[in-house]
């Protein structure tokens, strides 16, 4: 199965901030929503994407496991509905709710959220710590869709767990692997050539 590769965003970034729609209340989420919490997840999905719907359960399971005060989590979808409906707002929510989710989801419908953390599959996952510097970018874990490696969520519920206790995150991480995101014509970034490893429709 064709796929992309995570830019893997240098370790040390700060947050890029946001402010987007969430697509089940209408609230606008911004980064400073979460200014109370340890640790900020940021996960870019897209819920037609073969490889977010083979971890969807585990990333739901995450935000359960996970359901305290000093993790928050925040899911975005910065996929371009005009080619792609099956990405639309109506849709990620249905997505939320199917799922139960306990976190945001948003809707980063300029694809300016995406470029700005180079973002370049789904799912990508980015971990920040309380300074909102940037700790842990890459996989969920070894699965993929056909390899016949259980879901487990290895990779991200340890670096979760190290942050939450204060502990360094290994820095030797691996790049999570899924769908190009679906950039509007003309709107591909510069970094995303450098990346890709083929494309998914």
């Amino acid at each position: 199965m064709p796929r992309t590769a995570s830019t893997m965003l240098p370790l040390g970034t700060t947050a890029p901030d946001f402010a987007l729609p969430d697509v089940v209340t209408g609230a606008t989420v911004s980064l400073d929503t979460f200014r109370q919490s340890q640790a900020l997840l940021v996960i870019f999905a897209s819920p037609h994407c073969p490889f977010v719907q083979h971890v969807k359960y585990a990333i739901a399971q995450l935000s359960q496991d996970f359901a305290r005060p000093d993790l928050a989590i925040v899911g975005i979808s910065s996929n371009d509905v005009v080619q792609y409906p099956d990405d639309a707002p109506d849709k990620l929510r249905a997505f939320a709710q199917d799922l139960d989710l306990s976190f945001p989801f948003l809707f980063d419908d300029s694809q300016a959220v995406a470029k700005a953390y180079q973002a370049a599959c789904t799912p990508d996952f980015f971990l920040f710590d309380r300074d909102r510097q940037l700790v842990y970018r890459g996989q969920l874990d070894d699965s993929r869709p056909g390899n016949s490696i259980p879901v487990s969520g290895h990779d991200l519920r340890q670096a979760i767990l190290a942050v939450l206790a204060n502990q360094p995150v290994p820095v030797e991480q691996k790049p999570s692997i899924g769908c190009n995101i679906k950039w509007k014509p003309g709107n591909e970034p510069i970094y995303y050539g450098t990346v890709a490893v083929g494309a998914v429709p």
